[in-house]
Order: structure tokens, then C-alpha cells, then sequence
């Protein structure tokens, strides 16, 4: 079921139907790659967002899609190039981030001070909580 408006998007769509795997690659990727994102914070807020069971089922699929295309080792701009390599990413996470602002919570944004403060030590902790 492709179309040319969705080429590149089934393999994190596929991935977003699996929220453990998503949640183990995401820790794994982040955690090597922190340092160099300056949309570190956020993508941590929309990550604990995501799996808040709180959070209403449209937002949390519209959070982990994003979150899935993160965590891709492939996507349209490779990570690997410098300043360029995060664009694609931080366009589809800022996007889904605003289709669904209302439902970031302050206590999904203090989960993700607390976790850039620790240095993202027992983050995957904090999001079972």
C-alpha cells in the first residue's frame, strides 16, 4: 500500500506498531547520540508523552510515528552528515509535536530535565513509572 505521498514512511510506520521496540531503540539512539541534537529535551518530552498511558491513543500514535522515524538507522537525510543530518528529523518530531502540544504535559517536560540532568542514566526507568 504505497503511494508516492507516503515512499519512505511505511518502515517507521511499521515500527510504530511495535512500542517495545521503539522504546529500546530509542534509548539505544539517544543515548549515543544526545550530545548533538539541540532538540534533545523535546524529543524526550514527546517520548514520555507517547507512552503515558494517560495520553489519549490518536496522540500517542501521532508521538511514536515520529518517534519511529528517529530511531530508523535509514531516513532521507543521513544523521551521519553534520548540522544536516537531524533536518528531516526534527521537522516530522516538531510537527507531531504540534498537532499534539496540549498533551505534553509539565510532568512529561520535567521527566525530560530530569533525564538530560542525569545524563540519560535509568531513562528508560523513569518512562515505566
Amino acid at each position: 500500500m504505497s503511494s508516492e505521498h507516503s515512499v519512505g514512511y511505511e518502515p517507521a510506520d511499521r515500527l510504530a506498531q511495535d512500542p517495545d521496540s521503539v522504546r529500546r531503540r530509542f534509548w539505544q539512539k539517544l543515548k549515543r547520540l544526545a550530545v548533538k541534537l539541540p532538540f534533545a529535551e523535546e524529543l524526550l518530552a514527546a517520548y514520555y508523552c507517547a507512552f503515558d498511558r494517560h495520553t489519549p491513543r490518536h496522540v500517542q500514535a501521532a508521538l511514536l510515528g515520529a518517534i519511529a522515524y528517529f530511531v530508523l538507522p535509514f531516513d532521507f537525510v543521513p544523521d551521519m552528515l553534520p548540522l544536516l543530518g537531524f533536518t528531516d528529523d526534527a521537522a516530522i518530531l516538531a510537527t507531531a509535536i504540534r498537532m499534539v502540544a496540549s498533551h505534553i504535559t509539565p510532568e512529561h517536560r520535567a521527566a525530560a530535565r530530569a533525564a538530560m540532568a542525569r545524563g540519560l542514566d535509568r531513562g528508560e526507568d523513569v518512562a515505566d513509572e
